[in-house]
């Protein structure tokens, strides 16, 4: 690799516009094109064939293999060209061959936060917002306008419908339809996708109480297995105790509005009988 930009390693069968600012320890490897306002934060590693254009910002300590495309214009009939952005954060891992679009529509934007893992062929559309230490898996799909918050697991081969919002922690088995929004701390799966529980696993991992893990059982079981519409299990849960910050994130999700409504919970007699997690 040739020193080209004095602070940068980029491969001479690269091509760079001369309007890309790299920072400090980025490396590009062959025949990668970056084009276009785009900014590469210190310590990012490029790989061989990458694409990245468009006013996009890729953060600090991020690695993006052979083949990512990230940048090109969003696949909406409606964008007309405008001027719309990508923003990444750091410590980001794009693997080969995903595709991540900006935003839509004047001064739209995706925006994707820190440490997250999109596998080989993951899609993110225009206008979505990630949280951080999110994991999309091979070939997982997001459509325009999905937000998915924080310790998001979206499996391998799950569509997520435009408009649909996913829970901090939550967990989206394989194969999955996600056509309306997943509760933060549940597991998920099917066509379209069904509520089996809480995520358990995913909550033991990241340290959470016990005591707010068996708030978090409560309040599944008044919200999704007492009969109660949505709205009359939130006003009875709005009467008890919300000063834990896990059960009030629940509740405050599910009281926002929802362009898609929430999926609702699965209740197979074998789940009924067997408690699914909560």
């Amino acid at each position: 690799m040739a020193d080209i930009y004095n602070t940068a390693l980029v491969h001479p069968t690269a091509v760079i516009s001369k309007k890309a600012g790299l920072g400090k320890g980025v490396e590009v490897g062959p025949y990668t094109v970056i084009d276009g306002n785009v900014s590469i934060g210190e310590g990012t590693v490029i790989g061989a064939h990458c694409v990245i254009i468009g006013n996009t910002s890729v953060g600090k300590n991020c690695r993006i293999y052979t083949g990512a495309v990230v940048g090109a214009p969003p696949q909406d009939l409606k964008y007309k060209g405008e001027k719309s952005f990508l923003v990444i954060g750091d410590n980001n891992t794009i693997r080969e061959y995903a595709t991540i679009n900006p935003g839509t529509g004047d001064g739209g934007r995706t925006i994707i936060g820190d440490n997250n893992l999109f596998m080989a062929n993951a899609h993110v559309a225009h206008d979505c917002v990630i949280g951080n230490q999110c994991v999309l898996v091979n070939a997982a799909t997001l459509a325009g306008h999905v937000v998915i918050e924080d310790k998001v697991l979206i499996s391998g081969l799950t569509a997520v419908h435009q408009f649909v919002r996913v829970g901090k922690l939550a967990i989206v088995g394989g194969c999955t339809k996600v056509v309306q929004d997943i509760p933060p701390f549940s597991t998920c799966d099917g066509h379209p996708a069904r509520i089996y529980g809480l995520n358990l696993i995913g909550l033991k991992r990241n340290n959470i109480p016990r005591d707010t893990i068996d708030r978090l059982k409560h309040a599944y079981k008044v919200i999704f297995r007492s009969g109660l519409t949505i709205k009359n299990a939130l006003s009875k849960m709005e009467q008890e105790d919300l000063s834990d910050k896990e059960v009030a994130h629940l509740v405050d999700f599910l009281k926002r509005k929802s362009s898609r409504g929430v999926s609702r919970f699965h209740h197979s007699d074998r789940f009924e009988s067997e408690d699914p997690g909560i």
